[in-house]
């Protein structure tokens, strides 16, 4: 297996005006692994997954994918230059992303919401589209929910049927930004669930999340974010285990009633 990371991030800046959200991250993600992304409200986690995922443009600072330079690549003089936009598609296409909220078509079945990319973006033909996208619907259990539309479905089964759409552009990467903040706890589980068999199957994750219980047991990495900068990073039982940083100590004692109590 390549040792290049799935995700290498240096020096990345993101200011909004004079507001300066991101503070020279240096992030690697491993192939294959799950890295999760911890930190209080307001701290630049999805700030920096939206500009991993080339949502937002980063201020400074370079992103490589599976070793090839995403957005900004160094000019001849070592200058921060803007790639074409031809190579940055192609390397964007290496990227699934999954958002809080499910962002669904909701004049479209679920079946519709997975294949109408397949359709419009890869020019799969239809009948070709939805076979594969039934096929993703399986996966994420979703199957028996296939002509129901966004309304007629939980909140759990709609970022399901998001998680399948994004599966099934063939991503290498996935990014998830709270997908189970919107949710009850039982819904949460339901997602969870979905994302622990992603893992399973060796999908390289970058996830951005509250909760604790999930990145404990789930990450290979905790990397914790405080005002915009990367604070710690290691594996879990490094992360979480006694002595904890102060700042990682201050943080769980808030997020501990999300069910990492008997994980930590």
């Amino acid at each position: 297996m390549s040792t290049v990371p799935a995700i290498r991030v240096r020096g990345l800046v993101k200011r909004f005006g004079d507001v300066e959200v991101l503070s020279g991250i240096d992030l690697d993600a491993p192939r294959g692994e799950v890295t999760c992304l911890i930190g209080p409200s307001g701290s630049g986690k999805s700030t920096l997954l939206r500009c991993i995922a080339l949502l937002e443009e980063a201020t400074d600072g370079f992103i490589e994918i599976d070793g090839e330079p995403l957005g900004f690549g160094l000019g001849p003089n070592g200058e921060r230059m803007r790639l074409p936009q031809a190579s940055v598609r192609q390397v964007r296409a290496k990227i699934g992303m999954v958002f809080q909220q499910f962002n669904l078509w909701p004049h479209m079945t679920a079946l519709g919401n997975v294949a109408e990319a397949l359709v419009t973006v890869h020019g799969m033909p239809r009948a070709a589209a939805n076979a594969k996208a039934m096929a993703e619907l399986d996966k994420v259990g979703l199957a028996a929910r296939a002509e129901h539309y966004p309304s007629e479905l939980s909140g759990g089964q709609q970022q399901r049927v998001a998680i399948a759409r994004a599966l099934a552009l063939e991503p290498r990467i996935m990014l998830f930004d709270e997908p189970t903040s919107s949710l009850d706890p039982e819904l949460t589980g339901e997602v969870l669930s979905v994302m622990r068999g992603l893992a399973d199957s060796g999908m390289t994750m970058l996830v951005v999340t509250h909760e604790i219980g999930f990145a404990a047991s789930v990450a290979s990495k905790i990397v914790f974010l405080d005002h915009g900068k990367l604070l710690v990073e290691g594996a879990p039982g490094t992360v979480f285990g006694k002595p904890r940083h102060p700042r990682i100590e201050q943080f769980l004692d808030t997020y501990l009633d999300r069910g990492a109590a008997g994980l930590l």
